[in-house]
């Protein structure tokens, strides 16, 4: 399965939350009763830890770096490297937000059986998830692309930081830093950045992240296919299932028969398939159909 995308990315179409959202809300609570939910998630989770996304109305247009610029270009690559020397720390000191944990919590009393998430930013983990896919990896680990040796992404910061000492905070120096989504930052001048090589044999390192234009690993992609199949709901939140690695996902759970909720602000790719679509904000919606699940109600927004 290879991560497609278009051209650039441009922001979706600004829309207003449902009117009825307690209405939609109690909806997905009576779909989640007594099945087994599994959860494809995507950027619009993460917003609200301040992780950026490529979609969203707020979002400034974007062309993401595809595998095939960063395989065939050494300064290419020193540019991406540069970049991600910062943005990766603004991924790691992101945490979880109010629906990371509620989907956790959810695992724990059985009503979600497990998860699959688009996103690099480990905050599903860090909530509390247990079974849980990767499916387009984690900024946390980086591999060798010519031996396969792999290390953390630790690790390579302490090596780079020795190599180029001072260098975040030159950058900082010249105003507010823009970070992207996929753990790196926006910048405009790297040249003077070092990169290192593999330490087991100097071949090339690249994030263990599946890139556009990249191949998402076949047991990866078994995995996820497995916990659809052994599910009975498929719950998507905060995609707008614009990049096919995940829409496919809905489309399996779709002709098996098999109900599908989107929760996510704007309209998505699903929207003709889905059971049920909520636009609404993530935390809201997933509180709201707590509520209902408790029996009780609870204020929108």
């Amino acid at each position: 399965m290879v991560r497609v995308r278009d051209t650039a990315w441009t922001p979706a179409a600004r829309t207003f939350p449902d009117p009825d959202l307690p209405a939609r809300a109690e909806q997905f609570a009576q779909l989640l009763r007594g099945r087994r939910a599994v959860v494809l998630t995507g950027a619009g989770i993460s917003t609200p830890s301040g992780i950026p996304d490529y979609r969203g109305p707020d979002s400034p247009g974007r062309t993401p770096m595809t595998y095939q610029q960063f395989v065939g270009d050494p300064a290419f690559r020193r540019h991406y490297w540069a970049r991600n020397h910062l943005g990766w720390r603004h991924m790691e000191s992101a945490r979880p937000n109010a629906a990371h944990l509620r989907l956790a919590e959810w695992e724990r009393r059985g009503l979600v059986t497990g998860m699959i998430t688009q996103n690099v930013d480990l905050l599903h983990l860090k909530a509390g998830s247990r079974r849980l896919i990767d499916l387009h990896g984690t900024y946390a680990v980086v591999a060798c692309l010519d031996c396969g040796a792999r290390q953390s992404r630790w690790a390579l910061h302490e090596e780079l930081e020795r190599l180029n000492p001072g260098f975040a905070e030159r950058v900082a120096s010249r105003g507010a830093i823009e970070v992207a989504p996929d753990a790196d930052a926006v910048l405009a001048d790297t040249s003077q950045f070092r990169m290192v090589g593999c330490p087991a044999c100097a071949g090339v390192l690249k994030p263990d992240i599946v890139y556009f234009g990249e191949n998402v690993p076949a047991a990866r992609v078994q995995a996820a296919n497995e916990l659809v199949d052994s599910s009975d709901l498929l719950v998507v939140v905060g995609s707008s299932l614009t990049v096919r690695s995940g829409y496919r996902f809905v489309r399996r759970a779709v002709t098996t028969g098999t109900p599908v909720v989107v929760v996510n602000r704007g309209r998505t790719r699903a929207h003709d398939e889905a059971t049920l679509t909520i636009d609404g904000d993530c935390v809201d919606v997933l509180d709201l159909a707590e509520a209902a699940l408790e029996g009780r109600t609870a204020p929108a927004g």
